[in-house]
């Protein structure tokens, strides 16, 4: 079960006082690749995520911060999944979902290599008590932008 963040305050994205953001994302990690859904619009097949997903991705937005506005520039955007079993999952597919959601949800301005420089220190764990995502985002002050 999630227990609900108390309401957040609007957080600055200029990181020059403080270098890291850490939060919390109380719901069982899922990815964005699996069971994929294919529509047919003006005759042609488009993939859409599925409905499991989508409700993932409404239930994380509760437990994200608030800005005043999306990060802009080089960050490092560690995450360690905590699964609640045991079975193989890709690290890579649960990192594409968790940019895609802070994206969606204006935490990021975008999701390429010019803010998401590197996932460094990214993980998947088990945690049958409590699974989540824990996300740390550090400002990177010696990465060139394209």
């Amino acid at each position: 079960m999630s227990s609900l963040p108390k309401k957040q305050k609007v957080i600055s994205t200029d990181l020059t006082n403080t270098s890291t953001i850490k939060f919390t994302i109380n719901v069982t990690p899922k990815t964005k690749k699996n069971s994929q859904q294919i529509v047919i619009v003006h005759n042609r097949p488009i993939i859409i995520p599925s409905k499991y997903y989508k409700q993932y991705e409404k239930d994380c937005a509760v437990f994200l911060p608030k800005f005043d506005k999306p990060i802009n520039y080089p960050i490092n955007l560690k995450c360690i999944f905590y699964m609640e079993r045991r079975y193989k999952v890709d690290l890579s597919n649960l990192e594409e979902a968790i940019c895609d959601i802070l994206v969606h949800y204006g935490v990021l301005a975008d999701d390429n290599r010019n803010i998401v420089a590197t996932m460094d220190g990214s993980k998947v764990l088990w945690d049958k008590e409590n699974s989540r995502t824990e996300i740390e985002i550090t400002k990177l002050s010696d990465y060139q932008q394209w």
